[in-house]
């Protein structure tokens, strides 16, 4: 059975039911089983007693489980599901639904009026009632029935892990009020929201000034590898990461801006092993963003793909890289900041101007974590820096031009950088930048707007790695990896070289940019 394939009318009950049996992570957020007798749905993960067979039904997606009247699983969490795989090489309306899904599904996506159904079919180019007949036709449920689980679902999460006011709840999940908020939940879970939190196992409220978030996600995941991509690209004050010792731990800082209000705060993670689960702890200045926070989190440490689908197009050519991931960001326009530092120069150099870049316009802000002492500058921040600055922390001409001009596209709105984001428009955006051309922007959006067919066909990395001498030979070799050709630059990147290659070339020294 693939985790991405099926369709409603398609899921195989005999095989979700062997996953469910053996607690597979594999196909956790793949589908959802709900259990008559009891009116409750599950992940595939839950560890509460086997159900009958019989009293088994399956559903690709939790909105599918909700609407036929089943309840998500107190237990288990539904909310905390990878969320389904996005990109297909399947017909095009499937490859629609899977859009619309996906843009639903990305809370950097949108304002406050939030992502209705017919702001939704203007950003895809088609009719609103097009988009109802192929979303329904795909899911079983309407784009709205879709939002509203989410959002309930983002409620839960936040009435769980946080003691925030239930008004603060709606507006975080996306409510516009707490009326709606309240009449959804009765009208969906059956009890009240205070009801669920003093049921909680949260109501005994926290100890420590953060919250606890546990975060799922299919294996085989490579937690070293992703860790080591960041640590050897932490900027000193922004980022710290351990990537081995007995607690693997990656911790930053991070501002989010919701409508005209800015909410900054610091975030750690920790990788279980044992379970295969990121744990995540995020300061309380940060708790009314937290389904932001989450969605940036999953998007950054590339949770939600699905490694059959992937594994499927690319083992074959990179038999030793089944459980890597492409790492990712939790702010599109610092990872473009990052890529324009570092082209042409090591990672080391690259880390140095950005910590350099760090200390002199970024914002301090207190965190209990020690070295966790600073912002990443904002594009107002570095668009009012002078040229004298930027000199003085060692940017040539060419770059600062590319950082302002990037600066003043990001304040004026002309480019957002978030995996919500118009594909080609942004493209063109980026390219039309100086000092950006299609190998920065191809790599921004591998990272940035997590398209996983990117391809900087262009890298002197990925040239070796594949043992090609030009940017269309390894564009023409990259064919058979579509549609998870960025899956399959970081395998290239990680594969040993040639015995004739030297230990400075880029590859070995991993000198893709920060």
């Amino acid at each position: 059975m693939s985790s991405a394939a099926a369709s409603p009318a398609e899921l195989e009950s005999d095989a979700c039911y062997l996953a469910m049996k053996a607690h597979d992570a594999r196909f956790d957020g793949s589908f959802f089983t709900a259990v008559t007798s009891t009116g409750i749905y599950c992940r595939p993960v839950c560890r509460v007693k086997l159900p009958r067979r019989e009293n088994c039904r399956f559903f690709q997606h939790a909105a599918q489980a909700e609407a036929a009247g089943f309840r998500p699983c107190l237990r288990c969490r539904p909310e905390l599901a990878p969320r389904a795989a996005s990109w297909s090489t399947e017909d095009a309306s499937r490859i629609l639904a899977l859009q619309a899904a996906r843009l639903i599904d990305e809370p950097d996506a949108w304002d406050d009026e939030g992502p209705g159904a017919a702001r939704i079919a203007a950003r895809l180019g088609v009719s609103d009632r097009h988009l109802r007949r192929i979303f329904e036709a795909q899911f079983g449920v309407s784009p709205l029935q879709y939002l509203q689980t989410r959002r309930l679902l983002a409620a839960k999460q936040l009435i769980a892990d946080t003691r925030l006011p239930m008004t603060q709840v709606a507006l975080a999940s996306g409510f516009a009020s707490v009326r709606r908020f309240n009449a959804a939940f009765v009208s969906h879970y059956g009890l009240n929201p205070s009801a669920l939190r003093r049921a909680g196992p949260g109501a005994g409220g926290r100890a420590s000034d953060a919250i606890d978030v546990r975060l799922g996600l299919r294996p085989p995941y490579d937690a070293e590898a992703m860790l080591g991509f960041f640590a050897r690209r932490a900027l000193g004050g922004v980022e710290l990461a351990e990537p081995a010792g007995s607690t693997p731990q990656l911790a930053r800082t991070l501002r989010v801006a919701q409508g005209e209000q800015v909410h900054a705060g610091w975030l750690r993670l920790r990788f279980d092993g044992t379970r295969e689960q990121w744990l995540l702890q995020v300061g309380d200045s940060l708790a009314a963003v937290l389904p932001t926070v989450i969605s940036r989190v999953r998007a950054m440490l590339d949770l939600d793909a699905d490694p059959m689908a992937i594994n499927a197009t690319l083992h074959a050519s990179f038999p030793q890289g089944d459980g890597l991931r492409v790492p990712g960001t939790v702010d599109g326009f610092e990872l473009a900041v990052r890529a324009v530092l570092g082209q042409q120069i090591t990672v080391a150099a690259a880390r140095t101007l950005g910590t350099r870049l760090v200390q002199a316009l970024g914002e301090p802000i207190t965190t209990p974590i020690a070295g966790l002492e600073r912002l990443f500058p904002t594009p107002a921040a570095i668009a009012g820096a002078s040229g004298d600055l930027l000199g003085g922390i060692g940017i040539v001409r060419l770059r600062q031009a590319a950082l302002s001009a990037l600066a003043h596209a990001a304040m004026e709105g002309r480019l957002t950088l978030h995996p919500g984001a118009d594909l080609p428009a942004t493209l063109a955006a980026l390219q039309a930048l100086p000092g950006i051309g299609d190998w920065t922007a191809q790599y921004i959006a591998m990272r940035a707007l997590r398209w996983p067919d990117a391809f900087p066909a262009g890298d002197v990395a990925l040239q070796k790695a594949l043992r090609v001498s030009s940017a269309r030979a390894a564009a023409e070799a990259s064919q058979a990896w579509r549609p998870w050709r960025s899956y399959a630059v970081l395998r290239a990147w990680h594969s040993p070289l040639p015995a004739t290659e030297t230990a400075a070339t880029p590859a070995a020294l991993d000198s893709v940019p920060a």
